[in-house]
């Protein structure tokens, strides 16, 4: 197992080297001049072509990469080109909120979506209807409508939670879980419909085997036949569908975290790519990709738990 999870980190190298490239190629694409947005109005041409060397914009592309991926090697992602503060400090401060954010959200999906599967697939009727027609609903509402609709509802005229902003963990626990529930319930909204109806229509192909039927015939209580053997053999898509979820949601966050003015890095990207600040993009989607490789290796090993037949490549 341990030789598994080496070697699917292993891979994820070349992974984290094309997404670099193709990275800073489109960046440097789009248009837009960092020394221009430094300088602000009023600057000389000196002064633009000062700073412009200053920050190595005149060197070709690949040269400009080249320097960036040696200071990578040697454990730096360099500084910001308006902050001039490190890359990895900027991340390192921002990405407890992100993961609180995906973590808080997918949890909240799998607890969600989980039960309400059970239900809907262990009574058929008018629930399954409702969760089809709110899965639906759910991939066509944009997040960022969903979470005004939420801070209108639940900030503005109930008064039960914050409409923005976020208190760190370490300064109060209560305030921390009050500044996460409107944007996890945003995150969570798609992904707890999507996984019910996924572990609804798993489960219930499961219920009709006959390995099922032998087990209540032999007597077990319903409640243990489903929990119990019937739900862990229809795991295994409900886990890929939670693990693409929490994909979503991690992308989904640069949207959110700009309703409610969280300090994520989502909003960090939106500033940095609103600036043409190079480093940062770079620091923010490599951070990105580590995540999703982190869930992918989750969801492979979690299938070997749920099911001892599937067998990790040694």
């Amino acid at each position: 197992m341990a030789l598994y999870v080496l070697r699917r980190l292993a891979l994820a190298i070349p992974l984290l080297f094309i997404v670099s490239i193709l990275t800073f190629v489109m960046v440097a694409l789009i248009p837009g001049d960092p020394a221009v947005r430094i300088l602000g109005a009023g600057h000389t041409l000196a002064q633009y072509h000062a700073l412009d060397r200053k920050l190595g914009l005149t060197q070709p592309i690949l040269s400009q990469y080249w320097h960036w991926l040696d200071r990578l090697l040697h454990g730096s992602l360099g500084s910001s080109l308006f902050t001039q503060q490190s890359v990895g400090s900027e991340i390192s401060q921002r990405l407890g909120v992100t993961l609180s954010l995906v973590v808080g959200s997918t949890l909240l999906s799998l607890i969600i979506g989980v039960a309400l599967g059970i239900a809907t697939a262990v009574r058929q009727g008018a629930l399954g209807r409702v969760i089809d027609t709110l899965s639906w609903v759910g991939f066509a509402i944009p997040n960022f409508w969903l979470g005004l609709i939420l801070i209108e509802l639940l900030a503005v005229t109930a008064k039960l939670l914050p409409p923005s902003g976020y208190v760190p963990l370490g300064q109060s626990v209560g305030a921390w879980l009050k500044s996460l529930v409107l944007p996890v319930l945003t995150l969570s909204a798609v992904g707890a419909t999507g996984v019910a109806k996924q572990t609804r229509d798993s489960l219930g192909d499961v219920m009709s085997s006959e390995f099922i039927s032998a087990l209540e015939i032999a007597g077990l209580p319903r409640r243990s036949v489903v929990l119990c053997h019937a739900l862990r053999n229809a795991a295994l898509p409900t886990v890929t569908t939670v693990g693409l979820f929490a994909v979503a949601m991690l992308g989904g966050t640069i949207l959110v975290e700009q309703v409610f003015a969280l300090p994520g890095l989502g909003s960090l990207a939106v500033q940095a790519a609103s600036d043409h600040d190079l480093p940062v993009i770079e620091g923010v989607v490599l951070t990105f990709t580590l995540i999703v490789v982190v869930v992918n290796l989750v969801i492979d090993l979690s299938y070997a738990w749920l099911n001892p037949r599937v067998r990790l490549a040694a």
